[in-house]
């Protein structure tokens, strides 16, 4: 706890200190002290940086950064000049840090005279309502939520604590429901609420539409990206985590700690499993399997499955060739006989 104290109040620790807190084994100079961070390729003295994807491995050698956290299996093919950090997950170890130094920067709360926020919603304590955002009639947030610029949260949605709400973001627009007549299409009317959970974080330009009847659901920890569309009806799992663009069709119920890849895609009225990864581009149209299961492709498929047929796919044209010469030799064959 001491460690944490200083770390956040001096806001200039160690090697050692960092070590400390993180739980790593230090490499070089303990006492090499750090005030900013930065990424690899643009490290600085005194900033303290990470390595732990491969391909920035060659950084680590010219890096300027005074200490870099890696993982305890990195081998190094030279010498370096830098202080490493060895951790077992250099990715999560620097999550930490920067967590614990977004929670020592002061925090907005109030709402903001050019927001609006009608009479009869009901908001909690220590809430940041952004310039210019909208909060509609009958509206609930919960304590410690944040909500940025241009957000538009729709009359009767139910906001949990601790949520994050960036510009832009639409709650509980109308969901997209019309029926075809002889005219036309009918408007079915859209008279449910949108529901998000505690710890929740969506991202700019997102829109979660209002449920047809009951309620769409985002339940506690999910994380959304920018530019996700999530229709009526549809219900996202504790801790499910969705990169930009994905979109959801109406009545889509997504499982708890699943990971979907940008640009992903999901049919109407089907379930997907607890711990599913859906990879970037994916079109999901059935109902998944089980928990642990890996998607990639559209229609999606098991990854082994859609390297194969890739691989096929590749000799396409070649395989053309060769069945349009077999063809001409069989006909050729024919007309001797």
């Amino acid at each position: 706890m001491d460690v944490l104290l200083n770390f956040v109040e001096m806001m200039e620790f160690t090697a050692k200190q960092i070590a400390e807190f993180i739980g790593g084994h230090v490499e070089g100079n303990e006492q090499a002290t750090v005030h900013t961070f930065a990424k690899i390729e643009e490290g600085k003295e005194g900033a303290i940086t990470f390595l732990s994807n491969p391909k920035y491995t060659q950084y680590i050698y010219d890096t300027k950064a005074s200490i870099v956290l890696v993982n305890d299996n990195l081998e190094l093919e030279h010498p370096v000049s830098t202080t490493l950090i060895r951790v077992p997950n250099a990715y999560e170890s620097v999550a930490k840090l920067l967590q614990l130094y977004a929670s020592s920067l002061p925090k907005k709360t109030g709402i903001d005279p050019l927001a609006f926020v009608s009479p009869s919603a009901q908001i909690g304590k220590d809430v940041y309502i952004a310039p210019f955002a909208y909060v509609g009639e009958g509206v609930k947030i919960g304590d410690g939520t944040r909500i940025f610029p241009h957000v538009t949260i729709y009359d009767g949605c139910q906001i949990g604590k601790n949520v994050t709400i960036h510009a832009g973001a639409v709650i509980g627009a109308d969901g997209f429901g019309f029926a075809p007549n002889t005219e036309g299409y009918e408007k079915i009317p859209q008279i449910g609420i949108v529901i998000i959970e505690d710890n929740v974080e969506i991202g700019a330009n997102t829109c979660i539409d209002r449920s047809t009847m009951g309620q769409t659901i985002i339940h506690e920890g999910v994380k959304l990206d920018n530019l996700i569309q999530v229709a009526h009806n549809c219900e996202i799992g504790q801790n499910t985590v969705m990169s930009a663009q994905a979109g959801m069709a109406g009545s889509t119920k997504i499982g708890a700690w699943c990971m979907v890849g940008g640009q992903a895609g999901f049919s109407g009225h089907i379930h997907v499993a607890d711990k599913t990864m859906v990879g970037a581009q994916c079109g999901v149209i059935n109902n998944t399997k089980g928990n642990g299961e890996t998607l990639i492709g559209s229609p999606a498929m098991d990854p082994k499955d859609f390297f194969k047929a890739k691989a096929l796919y590749r000799r396409l044209p070649d395989m053309y060739k060769e069945i349009s010469a077999l063809r001409k030799e069989i006909e050729e064959l024919k007309k001797n006989k």
